[in-house]
């Protein structure tokens, strides 16, 4: 099993150890915003598509795939529970699976929604009603879990809860959404409650992040009813800015653009890239915002990726989104530079100069990742509906439905 590479000298020991190079160990994968250092990968499909490795059955799910070493962690469900799975990256068979909670049913499609997060021989996990558990990524055993409604009352997000967690040196971090706590950070040796942020906010779907601000590292998260940031070895709050959306379905992951935050929501909301304080009591400035049915900007469940100054990403559009452009955004403007029109749904990464988008049809399609032009370079039908996007590790692409799990050669 690889271990994190340390962030401690960098950010002075306040982030949690990231992994080589070549592991995807989180939800959005090394650094969670979507981008891999891997090069030398295919700029085309051959005719007959991408070679496929194996293909490995899961079960219902929408949980996205982690992976560290030889391992790769997704979650599912059969009729009865929710389980924590690894299966061997390079053959697809399977290593273990453990129960992390009853089977999970919800209106929007049953089972787990969140990601695992790998780190130290250890694997932390979400359910679809929100219990966090702790387990050996060796052999799968429980070391321990919580469940947080039973700890602060209330009740799960609508939808189900799709926040994935992210991990510091110490602590384990959710969103909760509960009325006596909006985030809490777990001890990650024994699951104690270490602080709470924030009361009387909805969940939402997003996942916390850690940004680099002014400096220093913030714990941002975009709930239910706006984006706050916090310090992350304590809770406090440090800024807030309010982002109503319907059915509280804020979404994608915040992301860092030179030392701003850029929040976004899907359905004809929009987006803001904001000027945050380093301190509390400072003030919030909009630097751009881009809302309404005219917004050029609205990421639904997709997390845009930012690379050498602009934004590519999904902009999804009306009510209940029908309709889905792929589009290219300068970051520190908000100037559209171009839009694939009706591109259809889906998420993406970005590796070796390339945007690895999986559509809602089970297609995995190659785009240019260049501000000049849309430049479609491949496009290949794998597997059934997926939401997710893929996860990169040593040249392999792996993707997943609502049954199986598929594993890709995309190396040149």
């Amino acid at each position: 099993m690889h271990g994190f590479l340390s962030y401690s000298l960098i950010f002075l020991g306040t982030l949690s150890s990231i992994a080589v190079a070549e592991d995807w160990p989180q939800f959005l994968g090394p650094q969670r915003n979507g981008i891999s250092k891997e090069t030398n990968l295919l700029n085309q499909f051959p005719e007959d598509g991408p070679k496929v490795v194996w293909r490995s059955p899961v079960g219902v799910g929408m949980s996205g795939i982690s992976v560290v070493g030889e391992t790769a962690f997704t979650l599912a469900q059969d009729d009865q529970h929710q389980y924590v799975i690894a299966i061997d990256s390079k053959t697809g068979d399977h290593r273990w699976r453990s129960p992390l909670a009853p089977a999970y049913e919800n209106t929007m499609g049953d089972g787990p929604r969140s990601t695992p997060a790998i780190d130290e021989g250890n694997v932390y996990a979400v359910s679809g009603e929100g219990i966090l558990g702790c387990f050996s990524a060796t052999d799968g055993g429980k070391k321990w879990s919580v469940d947080p409604v039973q700890e602060f009352g209330g009740k799960p997000a609508e939808y189900g809860v799709a926040c994935s967690p992210i991990l510091t040196s110490e602590h384990v971090i959710i969103t909760v959404g509960l009325p006596k706590a909006t985030v809490a950070a777990f001890d990650r040796s024994s699951g104690k409650i270490a602080w709470t942020a924030g009361t009387g906010n909805a969940a939402g779907y997003s996942s916390p992040t850690l940004l680099s601000l002014h400096d220093q590292v913030q714990l941002v998260v975009f709930h239910g009813q706006g984006v706050f940031g916090l310090d992350p070895k304590t809770g406090k709050e440090l800024w807030s800015y309010p982002y109503i959306t319907d059915y509280h379905c804020n979404i994608a992951t915040p992301i860092a653009v030179d030392g701003n935050v850029l929040i976004s929501a899907g359905e004809n909301h929009g987006t803001a890239l904001l000027n945050v304080p380093a301190k509390s009591g400072g003030e919030i400035n909009e630097i751009w915002t881009s809302f309404g049915n005219r917004s050029i900007f609205r990421n639904e469940w997709q997390t845009s990726i930012l690379l050498d100054g602009y934004l590519y990403g999904f902009d999804n559009i009306g009510s209940a989104g029908p309709v889905t452009n792929l589009a290219c955004v300068e970051a520190k403007t908000g100037k559209l530079i171009w839009q694939k029109k009706r591109f259809g749904k889906g998420n993406l990464i970005a590796a070796d100069g390339k945007l690895w988008c999986s559509t809602m049809d089970g297609e995995l399609v190659i785009v240019a990742a260049t501000p000049e032009k849309f430049q479609e370079l491949g496009r290949a039908s794998l597997i059934g509906e997926t939401r997710q996007s893929p996860a990169l590790s040593e040249g392999r692409l792996y993707l997943r439905d609502g049954a199986e799990m598929i594993c890709v050669d995309i190396k040149r």
